[in-house]
């Protein structure tokens, strides 16, 4: 159970930046006991890998606050994000310490499908809403975004490993969240169809 809500709520997180929860997970496990990865996914805490996790969010925190070119990162995000979402969910829902699921562990898919479904629909999310609120705002509230999104994944990361059951809460909220953007979204878009096609008729 409580494995199950680490791994959504860490691919969740994933959907807002692939790297965040990749790089907690690492350094808890790695520093930790808090968890221990199966050996099959203990490459995750090396240096290397923390290294190079680091460099990558590094490039996502500067790229994802330009209006216009986090467009174009979240296009590229679109195959990494639910696939770090997948790698991380199969990777604690097999891992001891965290309701260590053995049922998991023999069907690592339902771990991967689960966590690209969950990582892909918070990113689809987000993908939507960016370019509303960049045309909204012409452009400022790009960097705001990102940062609450990063906040954001931040957040969800600490809590899906050390309090899981408040996960739901932070699923619920960020679905509503997600819901509420896209009827923004689709109420902005009607907005302006409306206004160019007065401006064509003018």
């Amino acid at each position: 159970m409580f494995a199950a809500l680490t791994g959504m709520g860490l691919s969740a997180a994933a959907g807002l930046n692939a790297y965040i929860p990749f790089l907690v997970v690492a350094l808890v496990a790695r520093f930790t006991d808090v968890i221990t990865l199966p050996q099959s996914y203990a490459w995750i805490e090396s240096w290397w890998a923390i290294g190079v996790g680091a460099v990558l969010l590094l490039a996502e925190v500067v790229l994802d606050k330009i209006p216009a070119v986090d467009s174009v990162n979240d296009a590229i995000q679109t195959f990494i994000r639910p696939s770090m979402g997948g790698l991380i969910f199969a990777a604690t829902s097999a891992a001891e310490g965290l309701d260590h699921s053995s049922w998991m562990t023999r069907n690592p898919w339902v771990g991967v499908i689960l966590g690209v479904v969950t990582s892909g629909l918070v990113h689809g999310g987000k993908t939507v809403a960016r370019p509303a609120i960049n045309a909204g705002t012409l452009g400022v509230g790009a960097p705001v975004a990102s940062t609450v999104e990063d906040g954001a994944s931040i957040g969800l990361s600490l809590v899906a490993l050390f309090l899981p059951v408040l996960v739901i809460v932070f699923l619920v909220l960020l679905a509503w969240l997600l819901v509420w953007l896209f009827l923004r979204v689709r109420r902005w878009r009607r907005r302006r169809d409306r206004r160019d096609r007065r401006t064509a008729l003018a």
